[in-house]
């Protein structure tokens, strides 16, 4: 069988090949393209079929008014509804899982109450495999924070379905235990004016990779993508985004942040990020309005973080269409000024940072997860200052 990473180029990037079977991906190599920054030695396996399934993530989900939460079998025929995978480790995951988790949002559920999801890993030296759709009926609105925690080696896909003119917003959180590897494919399928709000934050794990994937099915849909991660040594954290605008008249934002700290001293891998943001507005998208927007703190040496956007553009009546992309260490005219009015080196590098995921946490609609964020980015502050102080 040919490379599919080969036999697709020249082609757009919403007709990347998608499947259900494993069997249909080649198994990946560090020259693929959607490889070539992801660490492979590091997956356990989760990439080459060498990783079955020896424990299981468990999911637990806040009981609400209006809300319904199913337990089904892979033959379900709602899942896969948002989309299929897209690489050999979701195709893996879609294939391997024992039980999904729906969860279905109608109009009689309360928007401003989360829903909590709670992801727990299958545990130090196990493989798991999962799972998770969300669904918000016709004008319903719903808010859900998926919460990731524990350890072990996961791979999983989730889905949000968006009906007409319903709205999710949801919140990510990958805080996972130092040891643990995680490859989550998210796929997007919104209605005829739906809104998605998504977000999502990387903290913990060794290697944590997430595949964001947003199609249009109606007019007037309207997207906006957030992300945050804080990397340390040991880190690789990674985000690919395709946003395909296949439909008249719909919106999408993207935002992610990230910073970087690291020890060239240390034993461990170098702390890196990566981000890879695609926008594919084809030939019958017209009035599509995008952005999207990437921006990297290095805060060490022992770092390095690797960001591209990528924008295609089939269609010539659109209302706007960028990108923007930048990683550097701090602002010497922003430190500057801190200094010069007193402040300490080390408070003005902590008011510098608050600042620069500042407008992140702000559009979080979660008013305990932005205590929670501002919390953990405080922390890894204070390991930042400790390495500086003992270099």
């Amino acid at each position: 069988m040919a490379n599919l990473t080969e036999a697709v180029e020249g082609t757009t990037k919403g007709e990347v090949f998608t499947s259900f079977d494993v069997d249909a991906f080649e198994t990946p190599r560090g020259r693929d393209e959607i490889w070539r920054f992801t660490p492979l030695r590091r997956l356990r396996g989760l990439h080459d079929g060498s990783a079955p399934a020896t424990g299981a993530a468990t999911t637990a989900v806040t009981e609400r008014p209006g809300v319904r939460v199913e337990r089904v079998r892979r033959g379900d025929t709602r899942l896969g509804e948002a989309g299929a995978p897209a690489d050999r480790v979701a195709a893996q995951a879609f294939s391997s899982f024992n039980e999904a988790t729906i969860v279905t949002v109608g109009t009689a559920a309360d928007p401003h109450e989360p829903i909590e999801v709670t992801v727990t890993g299958p545990g130090a030296g196990a493989v798991g495999y999962g799972h998770l759709q969300i669904r918000v009926e016709e004008l319903a609105e719903a808010t859900v924070v998926i919460d990731l925690r524990g350890s072990g080696t996961y791979a999983d896909n989730v889905e949000f379905v968006v009906a007409d003119a319903a709205r999710l917003t949801v919140v990510w959180i990958a805080d996972w235990d130092a040891d643990t590897v995680h490859l989550s494919m998210h796929h997007a399928r919104l209605g005829k004016d739906a809104v998605l709000r998504h977000a999502a934050v990387q903290f913990g794990g060794q290697v944590v990779r997430l595949t964001g994937r947003v199609g249009y099915t109606g007019t007037g849909g309207d997207v906006e993508m957030l992300g945050l991660y804080f990397a340390d040594d040991g880190q690789h954290l990674e985000s690919r985004l395709l946003i395909d605008h296949s439909t008249p008249d719909c919106r999408s934002q993207v935002m992610y942040k990230g910073a970087l700290q690291g020890d060239p001293d240390s034993a461990l891998p170098d702390a890196r990020t990566v981000w890879v943001g695609d926008v594919l507005i084809r030939a019958d998208a017209s009035g599509t309005d995008t952005y999207e927007l990437n921006r990297n703190l290095v805060l060490t040496d022992g770092a390095r973080a690797d960001s591209i956007p990528n924008l295609e553009i089939e269609c010539g009546e659109i209302l706007g269409a960028g990108h923007a992309s930048a990683t550097g260490r701090f602002d010497d005219e922003q430190l500057f000024y801190l200094l010069a009015r007193g402040i300490p080196e080390d408070q003005a590098r902590r008011l510098i940072v608050r600042g620069f995921f500042g407008e992140i946490i702000a559009k979080i609609a979660v008013p305990a997860v932005r205590d929670r964020l501002t919390d953990t980015i405080e922390h890894e502050l204070a390991l930042t200052e400790k390495e500086t102080h003992r270099s």
